[in-house]
C-alpha cells in the first residue's frame, strides 16, 4: 500500500478533490435527465442538490461503509466525477462509481479516470476486490467495467425499487491479482464511451 497523493495525474487528466468552485459543474451534471437515468437520484435542484454536493466534498480516505468522490478534469474543463468506497474492511472490498457529462463520451476519458480510481482502491486502500454495481439497463457503464477487465458476477432480478419501478442490478468485480497481472495502458486515442452511472 502507498499513501494517497492528490491530485492524481494521468497525462492530460487530473483527479482531484471537489471544491466549492465545482458546484456549478456538479449542478449541471446532476441536472441532466440522461445522466441520472440509471442512478438512485432523480434530477436534483435547490437544497437537495446542495446537500448532494456537500456530501461529496473531500473528507479524507473512506472508512468502512463510507464513500469518497473526486472531480475529473482536463485542464480547466470539468468532465465528471468518480467515487470509491470501502464496503468491507475485513474482506478488503471496495466499490467504485463514475458519472460523466455526455459530451465527453467516446474519447476514453471515463475509462482512464475509472482505471485510476481502481488503482487507488488496490494500491492505496489495499483492496483485495473491487466491485461496481449498476442498473442492468446501463449498457455503457457495463461496457466500461468490461473494458477494464471486470467480470460480471451477478444479475439480480427486480431487486430494487428505484424511481417508481422495479429494476435489475448487475455486479461486476475484479481481484487485486487479476488487476495487476492484466493491466496495460490504454492508447491515448482509444475510442471508448463514457458512462453516465
Amino acid at each position: 500500500m502507498r499513501d494517497l497523493v492528490l491530485p492524481i495525474d494521468d497525462g492530460d487528466l487530473r483527479l482531484r478533490q471537489l471544491t466549492e468552485d465545482d458546484f456549478p459543474d456538479h449542478t449541471r451534471l446532476f441536472s441532466l435527465p440522461s445522466v441520472v437515468r440509471y442512478l438512485y437520484e432523480d434530477v436534483l435542484a435547490g437544497e437537495e442538490l446542495r446537500a448532494h454536493f456537500e456530501k461529496r466534498l473531500w473528507r479524507g480516505l473512506p472508512a468502512e461503509g463510507e464513500w469518497a468522490n473526486l472531480a475529473v478534469v482536463q485542464g480547466d474543463r470539468f468532465l465528471g466525477e468518480v467515487g470509491f468506497g470501502l464496503s468491507d474492511a475485513t474482506h478488503r472490498t471496495c466499490e467504485i462509481g463514475y458519472v460523466f457529462l455526455p459530451e465527453v463520451g467516446g474519447f476514453g476519458l471515463a475509462t482512464r479516470a475509472t482505471r485510476a480510481t481502481v488503482d487507488l482502491c488496490f494500491d492505496v486502500l489495499g483492496a483485495h476486490r473491487v466491485t461496481a454495481r449498476l442498473d442492468a439497463r446501463n449498457h455503457r457503464s457495463a461496457a466500461l467495467a468490461q473494458r477494464l477487465g471486470f467480470r460480471r458476477e451477478a444479475h439480480y432480478v427486480e431487486n430494487e425499487f428505484v424511481k417508481g419501478e422495479w429494476t435489475d442490478e448487475v455486479v461486476y468485480a475484479v481481484l487485486d491479482r487479476e488487476w495487476h497481472s492484466s493491466q496495460h495502458p490504454l492508447p491515448r486515442s482509444s475510442k471508448t464511451r463514457a458512462s453516465a452511472g
